[in-house]
């Protein structure tokens, strides 16, 4: 039971220290009297003047080889009057500053893009415990496999799609698009007084935005080809987590 107890203790004791700051035998004080009398006080405490913390006036490094040079605590000894010394106006023992790994890039939570509404994408930062996403699309973990759209040609047919919108234009694709209504190859939409027809525009952004310009948002798949088509009937553009259009309702379509 003894033995039991003691190793509890012994562990416990092991974590507090692994949790508590690591003091060194380096010290930094502050002497306004210049370096003349910051060589006399380490002298007169056991310590040696390692010279002028740099560009810090009257700052000065110390050294004492008799402290241990890594401890879990502050050491005591005749070294520490030089705190009340009335010529110091600061000195701080120095401590071990631990180094912590930064986030991996591999970690698809690590990707960004500049475009200003990216952070408003609730749906593809579900890693993110804040979000309000629920979806199991896992966007970020297929980016980072590659999986952006490239080599991937989608059509939208709806209400047309506005080819030359700064967020589309380059991804536009001629031969994947087509009016119906007007037998041709220009799915630009029929703009009128009530300006309903950009439902379409919305669908293609919300599958090919371009990723990373400064502008709106970033498509599910930023590297698709993407092109439209006019029809009479609707056929719906919802998004791969069924919610609908909800990409460029972001007023990313002007009048939107």
């Amino acid at each position: 039971m003894r033995l039991l107890l003691g190793f509890v203790l012994s562990t416990f004791w092991l974590r507090e220290a692994s949790l508590s700051s690591v003091y060194t035998n380096h010290w930094a004080v502050r002497i306004p009297g210049g370096p003349v009398d910051a060589d006399k006080l380490a002298s007169k405490y056991g310590f040696t003047n390692l010279g002028q913390i740099g560009g810090l006036e009257h700052h000065y490094h110390f050294h004492h080889s008799r402290v241990v040079r890594r401890s879990t605590f502050a050491t005591r000894g005749s070294h520490s009057f030089i705190h009340m010394d009335p010529e110091v106006e600061w000195a701080q023992q120095q401590v071990v500053k631990s180094r912590v790994k930064r986030q991996a890039r591999s970690d698809p939570s690590y990707i960004h893009f500049n475009d200003p509404k990216w952070s408003n994408m609730w749906y593809i930062h579900c890693s993110d415990k804040n979000s309000r996403c629920r979806s199991e699309m896992n966007i970020l973990a297929a980016w980072q496999r590659g999986y952006t759209g490239r080599n991937v040609v989608v059509t939208i047919l709806d209400d047309g799609i506005e080819r030359n919108h700064p967020d589309l234009a380059q991804n536009y694709d001629q031969l994947a698009s087509y009016d119906v209504n007007g037998n041709d190859y220009d799915p630009t939409p029929r703009y009128d007084s009530s300006n309903e027809n950009k439902h379409g525009t919305r669908c293609a952004g919300e599958v090919a935005a371009i990723a990373n310009n400064s502008h709106c948002i970033v498509g599910i798949a930023y590297n698709a080809r993407i092109g439209g088509g006019n029809a009479d009937k609707r056929i719906l553009c919802l998004d791969l987590a069924g919610f609908g259009p909800v990409l460029f309702q972001l007023r990313c379509v002007p009048n939107a």
